[in-house]
């Protein structure tokens, strides 16, 4: 289908259940590339069941690094994910920036909050240490919520206007990001993904019917199959569009599901994309 990349996935790793590199490396592979992963955090099972266990694995990460270098490791795209703290952000931003100086691609999705809320565990030190993550970005997207927090904007429930939409775009490029999504926003009325893509200097809103169901990894499969698109040299506005579709068609497959809190079992749905 395309080309095989060598693709680094930086994100947590969860024991039980198919979010963050759980739910994006069997995507990822599916697409053809070789693909690895660097666990920021071990967690037990997805947030969503109320109890977990989480191990910052950031002393791990800080070994890794000096070895990957010595043995000539490279990657032609890396997709950071969760971030635990503001000393691990920058370790990773730092490492992103050396990778992107030689030709990596660096794709950040900056996992903070929802609904206009940050998650347990995420304050001002973890917001300013994804500010960093974002300066480093080829393309970042976050979610209405987080771009908010990233741009120290207030956050409006009823939504807002498409001039206010880019007006926030902006703010997330004044950061540092190359080329920017906001995903989840309300503009003028209706659930849409905002966007401007660098390389062929437009803006786009992409409006979109939500299923109201809630799966945990949604936004990782979001990313990947965003990932998957782009690798395949298509244009941003394109992948997005293909990214909100597929992503649609797994939810709706899946929404009737027992045991929603696990995310939906991707592996079993590959053919699909």
């Amino acid at each position: 289908m395309m080309n095989n990349k060598q693709i680094l996935l930086i994100n947590d790793m969860p024991g039980y259940g198919k979010v963050a590199t759980a739910a994006m490396l069997p995507i990822l592979s599916y697409y053809g590339h070789s693909v690895y992963n660097l666990p920021t955090a071990l967690v037990s099972n997805t947030l969503d069941y109320g109890k977990f266990n989480i191990l910052d694995t950031t002393d791990y990460i800080k070994g890794v690094f000096p070895v990957w270098k010595e043995l000539g490791f490279r990657f032609d795209t890396i997709a950071t994910g969760f971030i635990v703290s503001e000393q691990q952000a920058r370790i990773v931003a730092d490492y992103c920036r050396e990778q992107a100086a030689m030709g990596t691609t660096i794709y950040v999705d900056p996992i903070m909050g929802d609904e206009g809320k940050l998650y347990n565990g995420v304050n001002d030190a973890a917001i300013r240490a994804m500010r960093e993550m974002v300066s480093v970005a080829q393309l970042t997207y976050p979610n209405y919520t987080e771009a908010c927090y990233l741009t120290d904007s207030k956050y409006k429930e009823e939504g807002v206007s498409l001039d206010e939409a880019n007006n926030l775009v902006d703010n997330l490029r004044r950061l540092g990001a190359h080329s920017v999504l906001i995903t989840s926003i309300k503009v003028d009325g209706q659930t849409s993904v905002v966007g401007f893509d660098a390389d062929e200097n437009i803006r786009f809103c992409l409006p979109y019917t939500e299923i109201p169901v809630h799966f945990p990894g949604t936004g990782d499969m979001f990313s990947a199959i965003l990932i998957g698109h782009l690798l395949n040299d298509e244009k941003l506005k394109d992948s997005t569009m293909s990214a909100i579709d597929d992503l649609y068609r797994l939810i709706k497959k899946n929404k009737d599901n027992a045991d929603k809190n696990k995310g939906i079992p991707i592996e079993n749905y590959l053919g699909m994309l």
